[in-house]
């Protein structure tokens, strides 16, 4: 009896699709603001400089602009009868600036609120009309009190986002793997920034090399001159980033001797130089040190920054990875599991909704740029108005949420909502995509996991090729959230009580 008023007390504070709707209410409330902050400006390849930039994000209520020119307020039940889109109108202050002479730079106009385009919006959030409704309200308004919410209306159609299930970003993964007959032991991270994903792996072979690969270097670069690149000034600086253990150390000499030897690399200018010859050949020096520094800012471990006062951030990262590479390879540490729940993470309909937006906000900063300077040939004076168009946006984001065809190559991201009864319409609103391929046995991977415990349910999963790759969420499984503030108030704790010094010396 007990346990059925905590497990009924449960429910009456978390409904079953509260994880969906709780990250599209972070999306709505801080990850729009925080799109709009990354990119900040469009440029313009304009005599004069001119640029517009961007302020704060504002989202109204659903609305419908009907055939007569009228806009009116719309309900989920106007837009499932009428086939029309649950969406709300976005609109953006934009202000115009034109760089002086001095460069110094000048605002021309005054910042004006520009309608950008409509997003879908999610049935039950605090952007709905039925967020915080009894239930005689929402019989009133045509809506089932027991239904779930959770998922958006397209078109008419009911269409739910399929929470991703995907590897940790940001942290380092150590795994053994075979390359002609030889084993090589990596160390990995899926660095992730702004919507940019870059893997990069320090490599330990068995001759003893370490090498490093990342996107925007074609091959891999031996780890000594990366972090000599990077700011490590001394052979003992870069020994001490890695590890204090001497049989870690000594697996390092050999590496070290060969960039000193072989490549005549001393300095933090020869390594530049080094890594410039192989991503600008028969360009000039200055260029060449400047390409160099610009890959290793914006595409090597770009979670760390991408300022050049991040790069000795970078470097002692690098260390740390190698020395789990190292500690692999001596057997000091095991590999670590994939299949384990504590590397996972999932994407909710928030984050997903995220990468869509950026991806369409993107375009329609593109087609901005395209239009202010279509203008400016043409001899008009600059109107931000006209320069937006508002289609860009909505129909991207539309498109990928009518076809299910997201952002990055996956499909099937969204679906159409299956309402054969109750039970089958929550399945799908606390299911798990798995993004292995179907064709491939992935055993493990498709194993129950000891840690999959009280997370996912052991027993509802499809028969055939989907077999332990769509998973669902177990009836009382609660999905958390990184806090950005939650991590400054972690931060800050640790120095008022100097804990941070201590870490950094264990």
């Amino acid at each position: 009896m007990e346990s059925r008023i905590i497990i009924d007390s449960f429910f009456k504070e978390n409904s079953l699709v509260k994880h969906q709707i709780d990250s599209y209410n972070r999306f709505l409330e801080y990850k729009l603001q925080k799109i709009i902050d990354e990119i900040k400006f469009v440029e313009t390849e304009v005599k004069g400089g001119y640029k517009v930039k961007f302020g704060k994000i504002r989202i109204e209520k659903p609305i419908n602009k009907e055939a007569d020119g009228s806009v009116k307020e719309i309900t989920p039940m106007d837009a499932r009868i009428r086939n029309l889109s649950y969406s709300a109108p976005v609109y953006l202050e934009i202000t115009p600036i034109v760089g002086g002479e001095d460069g110094s730079e000048e605002v021309t106009g005054d910042t004006v609120e520009v309608y950008i385009g409509e997003l879908p919006i999610m049935v039950g959030s605090k952007a709905c009309y039925l967020y915080g409704k009894t239930r005689e309200e929402l019989i009133a308004m045509g809506e089932d009190p027991e239904d779930p919410f959770g998922y958006f209306i397209i078109n008419g159609s009911e269409k739910v986002l399929v929470a991703q299930e995907d590897l940790i970003q940001n942290r380092i993964l150590c795994e053994k793997t075979e390359k002609n007959n030889k084993i090589i032991y990596v160390a990995k991270v899926f660095s992730t920034r702004h919507g940019f994903r870059a893997l990069c792996t320090v490599e330990k072979h068995e001759d003893g090399k370490l090498n490093v690969t990342f996107p925007g270097l074609s091959g891999s670069i031996s780890l000594i001159i990366l972090m000599k690149a990077l700011g490590a000034e001394s052979d003992r600086d870069i020994i001490d980033m890695i590890s204090n253990d001497q049989s870690v150390s000594m697996q390092l000499i050999s590496n070290i001797l060969e960039v000193r030897e072989e490549h005549n690399i001393i300095t933090k200018e020869d390594a530049l130089e080094y890594i410039g010859k192989r991503v600008a050949p028969g360009q000039p020096k200055e260029y060449r040190i400047k390409r160099a520094e610009t890959i290793l800012c914006n595409y090597l471990l770009p979670h760390m920054g991408v300022e050049k006062e991040d790069l000795i951030k970078k470097c002692i990262f690098l260390g740390r990875m190698a020395r789990n590479a190292v500690e692999l390879y001596l057997g000091h540490r095991v590999e670590d599991d994939k299949d384990h729940y504590g590397n996972k993470r999932l994407k909710l309909a928030g984050d997903l909704m995220e990468d869509l937006f950026r991806y369409s906000f993107n375009q329609l900063m593109k087609d901005i740029k395209y239009q202010l300077e279509r203008q400016f040939i043409r001899n008009k004076s600059p109107s931000i108005q006209a320069a937006v168009r508002s289609d860009v946006l909505t129909e991207r984001i539309r498109h990928a949420m009518a076809t299910g065809n997201w952002v990055g190559g996956r499909t099937g991201v969204s679906q159409l909502l299956d309402r054969t009864s109750y039970l089958s319409t929550v399945s799908q609103l606390r299911r798990i995509v798995s993004p292995l391929s179907r064709s491939q046995p992935h055993f493990e991977a498709r194993d129950l996991h000891a840690t999959q415990w009280g997370k996912i349910c052991p027993s509802e999963t499809p028969e055939g090729p989907n077999c332990g790759l769509v998973k669902n969420l177990a009836i009382m499984c609660k999905v958390t959230t990184d806090d950005i503030k939650d991590d400054e108030r972690i931060l800050k704790e640790l120095k008022e009580l100097n804990l941070v010094n201590l870490v950094k010396e264990a």
